[in-house]
């Protein structure tokens, strides 16, 4: 026994031990708390000690006990904790209340805390003890039950965080421990029906949320606040409206290549200004890079052809089935990345998550009815391209495709096109961060409307011309800290 110890169980000790306890408890060296428990502290101190040895002092007083309801879901936090035993009581020790009710004990899954004998359910366990009534007399104050809001967020951010197939696996495992636990079936069935309607098969399920409703109609909820919460900045924005200043040839032409070259070197497709210019404009495609060649071809010809370059959304019931057809077009080249088919596995960027797989085509169909909610030009052609950067329907080629379709709706108001150049990459990136991750309106909008007035102060007429004044202006320079992108008029105002 160590003499250090400021806590003595007796579940701990052998019976030499205990008898030495016994004596010093006597002889008033340790203080008797209550039966098999004794310590050194001062009463004043017990709470603390009893918060900070909770695992030991459960393990030792109630031998097997399974943490159960609220104490499971929210990790063992408060001052309460729930345990399924043999029987039913309520026990108070000092800063812990436990309360104690009849349940099965560790059944396969539930797994032991720092090896002692207390048990934390499995995942299924806890979620079937969620499903549980509340018992008459549920302390207000700390109610043992979960409620249908915080199960259907924690089933969501389950599926989330571990997959689609994970969740289904775990709803199968459900039934079996459910079994092992001779759970209600009217519980199982309940639990198993949420779990359907989360995986979108069960639409019919009345949800809790309105996330738990996205979901079962196959669309993501929150997704759709951020697109509403655009939509009404776009409506009360006073955005400009520049005319198209390259819109025939050869300057549309000149345009068009430009705008293929620097949104393919956003993401990563780098080449030389003068061999992307002979891929675009005279077919001469790279031997040593023929699908990166393809790559500026693709967007180079939705930005010139007639075909797609003023297409904007006119039907947007069919604003899937565009993205699909434009996607296929501009990614014919790479066969691996399926063109104009929708991913399905997730696809990340940093700290975001995109749009699910499954609720791809419902989230798209959902923002596409948003689309003529605001005025066309600039106000859609900036909603649209959040959504596709948003949704990144596809397993590649979501930025280009989402640039296009935003150019597309411009082309198709007579408005001017924007091209991002490479020193702009970062400010062009980081506003559609703040709008995905703290749903700030303000950069996107300021970013993109500056953007547009940059591109405007250009003549494309002489592409040899364009290219060398946007040089001058550092449109082709990577580094932030040693250059500044720069208006062409008096050739040092700064872009701010």
């Amino acid at each position: 026994m160590r003499q250090d110890d400021v806590l003595y169980l007796n579940a701990e000790l052998s019976p030499a031990e205990q008898r030495a306890v016994q004596r010093r408890v006597v002889a008033g060296e340790l203080h008797r708390v209550r039966a098999g428990i004794a310590t050194p502290l001062p009463e004043p101190e017990w709470p603390a000690l009893f918060k900070r040895e909770k695992a030991r002092v459960l393990a030792a007083l109630f031998p097997d006990a399974v943490v159960a309801f609220r104490s499971a879901f929210d990790g063992m936090v408060g001052n309460t904790i729930y345990l399924a035993a043999g029987y039913r009581r309520v026990v108070e020790l000092p800063g812990l209340k436990v309360s104690l009710s009849v349940g099965a004990g560790p059944v396969d899954g539930d797994t032991k805390i720092q090896g002692r004998q207390l048990y934390f359910p499995s995942r299924e366990r806890m979620l079937l003890d969620a499903m549980a009534p509340p018992p008459r007399g549920n302390d207000p104050a700390y109610p043992r039950n979960i409620s249908a809001e915080e199960l259907e967020e924690r089933l969501i951010s389950i599926c989330d965080a571990r997959g689609e197939p994970a969740f289904l696996a775990l709803r199968d495992r459900v039934k079996v421990v459910g079994a092992l636990l001779k759970t209600p079936k009217t519980r199982l069935d309940e639990l198993d029906r949420l779990m359907g309607a989360i995986l979108g098969t069960r639409p019919d399920r009345k949800m809790a949320t309105t996330l738990g409703a996205g979901r079962a109609r196959g669309y993501d909820a929150p997704r759709m606040d951020l697109f509403h919460k655009l939509v009404q900045a776009l409506k009360v924005e006073e955005l400009p409206r520049i005319t198209d200043v390259a819109g025939a040839p050869p300057a549309s032409t000149h345009f068009a290549f430009l705008e293929s070259y620097f949104s393919n070197f956003i993401e990563g497709t780098e080449f030389e200004i003068g061999e992307a210019r002979a891929i675009a404009l005279e077919g001469r495609i790279s031997e040593l890079r023929p699908k990166d060649s393809h790559d500026i071809q693709g967007v180079f010809e939705q930005a010139r052809g007639p075909a797609w370059r003023a297409r904007g959304i006119t039907d947007i019931r069919a604003f899937d089935e565009t993205l699909r057809e434009r996607h296929a077009l501009m990614m014919a080249a790479r066969p691996e990345v399926l063109p104009g088919e929708f991913k399905t596995v997730r696809n990340v960027a940093g700290n975001t998550t995109f749009v699910e797989p499954r609720l791809v085509v419902g989230t798209l169909r959902e923002a596409g009815l948003l689309l003529h909610d605001v005025d066309a030009g600039l106000p859609r052609a900036l909603l649209a391209m959040f959504i596709v950067s948003e949704v990144h329907p596809f397993n590649d080629g979501n930025g280009r495709l989402a640039r296009l379709v935003m150019n597309s709706e411009l082309s198709a108001a007579g408005e001017l096109r924007i091209i991002v150049p490479t020193l702009y990459r970062e400010q062009y990136l980081d506003c559609l961060r703040e709008l995905t991750r703290a749903a700030r309106t303000e950069p996107y909008l300021d970013a993109m409307t500056n953007i547009q007035r940059w591109t405007a102060a250009f003549s494309y007429g002489d592409l040899d011309a364009t290219i060398d004044l946007m040089r001058r202006c550092n449109a082709f320079e990577r580094s932030l800290v040693k250059h500044r992108l720069l208006w062409p008029e008096g050739g040092g105002e700064l872009l701010t």
